[in-house]
């Protein structure tokens, strides 16, 4: 396909960011705001990144309503470092933090955090990941330092559709791909952090919304660059920030708003979702997602072909490559397709994928 020609991306992250967003950023890329420099070449202290900084955690918390008793962060590391980061400023308060594993990345996190204190699952760890066991049994320690889950888990295509109760303990939240998806009431929680490279952003930052009251108290063995309490006191410029990174997750988060907000982003998602959903139930067996109804996500749909026919979905493969459709592949610890359905990919990018999903069930399904 020409390189001109904007691709129907469905990739997990990096992810597609908004087209309108990129050509603005292609636009000041040599010279910004006239300057004669790049950004990438401007100091991380001058006025101008100064500014984007500043606008960057206004906008968050413009859009999602957060008070003013919490701090907006912007760190490295990924969601690795980020896993590693929650346990070292907050399981100091007790030395004991519960853990809810529903997927992959719950699973990486808890298996972090048992290099600094102990931790607990509130419910056993499945063999294979697929639903949310109810609230009611869930084992919760009211002395925890925290209650750790991840709101969207994107490889096994779980996510929570309501705000876990966690009886006064702080409540600790993974949502790098379901952050500016759906409104929250962010005073529920007690830290949450954010990979930007899913719905907000490029590769290369991390947002941290934390509670102050939950800052102060990291452990002594905390880098400087992972403590919260250090990123807040140097307005998360403490060392070189990924400029570019945030740079750009301001100008996704101000699309966001200019295309109606959290709630339009969260209208669309249900849209985008159900239409995905309603076309595997209409293939009779075709096309099946493992995952429970009840927690399936919006944002990360895996399924498989012809019964887990692997022949057949790497054909799916090929041929959705020759209709411009890329990244369509599941995780390699899943296997399958997977469809990500973050805010930049449109409707008409999803009644695209369904109308070719079912053109080949037509060509390779039971005649």
């Amino acid at each position: 396909m020409g390189g001109s020609q904007s691709a129907l991306n469905f990739g997990a992250g990096p992810a597609k960011l908004p087209r309108e967003v990129l050509q603005e950023v292609q636009g000041e890329f040599l010279s910004y705001k006239n300057s004669g420099m790049s950004l990438i070449e401007m100091s991380h202290r001058g006025k101008e990144y100064s500014k984007i900084n500043t606008d960057a955690q206004a906008i968050i918390r413009e859009l999602l309503d957060v008070p003013n008793n919490y701090k907006v962060l912007f760190m490295q590391g990924g969601g690795c470092g980020a896993f590693a980061a929650v346990a070292l400023n907050l399981l100091n308060r007790t030395g004991t933090a519960d853990y809810a594993v529903t997927g992959t990345w719950s699973g990486k996190a808890a298996k972090e955090a048992t290099k600094y204190g102990d931790v607990k699952l509130v419910f056993p760890k499945a063999d294979k990941p697929g639903s949310i066991p109810d609230q009611s049994e869930w084992k919760l320690n009211p002395n925890a330092s925290y209650l750790y889950y991840c709101d969207n888990e994107t490889v096994d295509g779980v996510e929570f559709h309501y705000i876990p109760e966690s009886n006064g303990v702080p409540l600790v939240c993974d949502m790098s791909s379901s952050i500016m998806t759906k409104k929250i009431d962010i005073s529920k929680f007690g830290c949450i952090i954010a990979g930007a490279q899913k719905n907000i952003g490029p590769a290369g930052v991390v947002v941290v919304i934390i509670r102050e009251d939950l800052l102060g108290d990291p452990m002594k063995c905390c880098p400087s660059v992972f403590d919260f309490t250090h990123i807040a006191k140097e307005n998360s410029v403490h060392n070189t920030p990924a400029t570019f990174s945030v740079y750009v997750m301001e100008r996704v988060l101000q699309w966001i708003k200019r295309n109606g907000g959290v709630s339009a982003m969260e209208n669309q998602a249900k849209e985008k979702s159900s239409l995905l959903y309603d076309t595997m139930v209409k293939s009779h067996g075709f096309y099946t997602c493992p995952i429970d109804e009840n927690v399936r996500s919006r944002m990360n749909v895996p399924f498989r072909i012809g019964g887990g026919n692997e022949k057949l979905e790497e054909l799916f493969l090929v041929k959705a490559e020759e209709y411009n459709m890329h990244q369509l592949k599941g995780h390699r610890s899943v296997g399958g397709i997977r469809a990500s359905l973050y805010n930049a990919v449109t409707l008409d990018d999803v009644k695209s994928l369904i109308k070719f999903m079912e053109g080949f069930q037509k060509e390779h399904g039971p005649k």
